[in-house]
C-alpha cells in the first residue's frame, strides 16, 4: 500500500482585537455615505433628497464616494498600531503587576525580550487574578462590565490588602447605570477605607457627556433615597459636571441667545445650523419657541472637530458655572 501523507489541516484564524482601528474601520465600511442622491422639491418648494435606486430596484453607488471611502480605510490601514487602553496598561506597568479581569479569552503577552506568545483565559484565570489583587500580589486591578458584577475589590478587613482603593473609570460608555455598579465595586461595607473615584476625561471635552449622565443618575439617586440632592455622588461629582441639570438647561437658552446675536466666538448661527443638522430658527428667522432639548445639543457637538468642541464647552460651561456660583450664593 501506498503511503500518503494527508493534509494538514487549514490554520485556526485568531480573533484577537490588537488595534483600535479596527472599530473606525468597520465603521467606515459599514457608515460612509457612498449612495447616489437625488434631489427633488417637495410640494412647499423645500429642496429633499432620497436614495437611487436603478430600472432593477438595486441601489445606486456614487463612484467618487467609495472611491473617498476606500483611500481613507487604506490610509488607517497604514498608520502604525494603536493600542487599546487595557493593553497599554499591561504593557507600561507589566503583566506581573496588573491583574486583569475581563472577559477576554486570549490575550496576547509580550515577553523580556519583545516576543509575544498567544496566552488563553477563562473564568477560573480572572478568579485567580482578582485573588492576586485582593491578597497585595498584584498592586494593580483592571476590570470590565463582565468583571464588574458578583465580585468585590473593596479594601476588605478579611483580606490582605487593605489599601485605599483610587478606582479610575477609564470608560464610562453611554449605560451610566454601569458603571455606578463599576463604582459599586470598590465601595462597600466593611472595608478599611473608602475609595478615592476618579474620572478620567481627555482634553477632548466632547467626553464630558458621558461623565455627565452618571452625575445626573447619582445625583437623582440621592433624591430618591435620602431626599438629598448631594448623597447619591457623596460629592464625587460637581453640579457644574452634570450638563442635564435645570442650571445646564439654562444655561443651553442663554447660549442659544448669544449665538444668535451673534455674541460668541467659537461659531455662528449659520455655521453651527449647517454643521449640527439642528434646525433653531423659524421661517421669519427668529429663534424657535421649543429649542432642542440638551441630550440632543450634546449628542450632535459630539460629532464636531475636537478643536470646535473645546470651544464650544468652555463658553458653555462658563454660563453653567455663573449660575451654580449664584445659585450657592443665594
Amino acid at each position: 500500500m501506498e503511503n500518503r501523507r494527508k493534509p494538514a489541516p487549514p490554520a485556526a484564524t485568531l480573533d484577537i482585537n490588537c488595534d483600535c482601528k479596527e472599530y473606525i474601520i468597520d465603521y467606515l465600511e459599514r457608515a460612509f455615505p457612498t449612495r447616489q442622491m437625488r434631489v427633488f422639491k417637495d410640494d412647499t418648494g423645500t429642496p429633499r433628497s432620497l436614495p437611487m435606486v436603478n430600472d432593477d430596484g438595486h441601489p445606486v453607488y456614487n463612484p467618487e464616494a467609495q472611491a473617498a471611502r476606500d483611500a481613507l480605510i487604506e490610509k488607517l490601514c497604514a498608520m502604525p498600531p494603536i493600542m487599546s487602553a487595557l493593553d497599554a496598561l499591561l504593557e507600561h506597568f507589566g503583566h506581573d503587576n496588573v491583574a486583569e479581569v475581563t472577559g477576554r479569552t486570549k490575550r496576547l503577552i509580550t515577553a523580556s525580550d519583545g516576543r509575544q506568545k498567544l496566552e488563553s483565559r477563562s473564568a477560573r484565570t480572572s478568579q485567580a487574578e482578582a485573588a492576586a489583587f485582593m491578597a497585595g500580589k498584584k498592586r494593580m486591578l483592571v476590570f470590565s462590565d463582565a468583571g464588574g458584577t458578583g465580585r468585590s475589590y473593596h479594601a476588605s478587613l478579611d483580606v490582605m490588602n487593605q489599601e485605599q482603593r483610587v478606582h479610575l473609570l477609564l470608560e464610562p460608555g453611554w449605560r451610566a447605570d454601569r458603571a455606578i455598579q463599576g463604582l459599586g465595586r470598590t465601595h462597600r461595607t466593611h472595608q478599611a477605607t473608602t475609595p478615592l473615584f476618579r474620572p478620567v476625561t481627555t482634553d477632548c471635552k466632547g467626553e464630558l457627556r458621558f461623565t455627565s449622565t452618571i452625575a445626573r443618575r447619582l445625583d437623582s439617586l440621592g433624591a430618591l433615597t435620602r431626599g438629598q440632592r448631594q448623597t447619591g455622588g457623596q460629592g464625587l461629582f460637581d453640579p457644574a459636571d452634570n450638563l442635564e441639570s435645570e442650571y445646564a438647561c439654562a444655561a443651553l437658552l442663554s447660549w442659544f441667545d448669544l449665538l444668535a446675536a451673534g455674541k460668541l466666538s467659537s461659531t455662528t448661527l449659520d455655521d453651527f445650523q449647517h454643521r449640527t443638522g439642528l434646525e433653531l430658527c423659524d421661517k421669519d428667522g427668529v429663534l424657535k419657541d421649543e429649542m432642542p432639548p440638551i441630550q440632543r445639543w450634546l449628542n450632535r457637538i459630539l460629532a464636531l472637530p475636537i478643536a470646535l468642541q473645546n470651544s464650544i464647552f468652555d463658553e458653555f460651561l462658563s454660563l453653567i458655572e455663573t449660575r451654580v456660583r449664584t445659585a450657592v450664593e443665594n
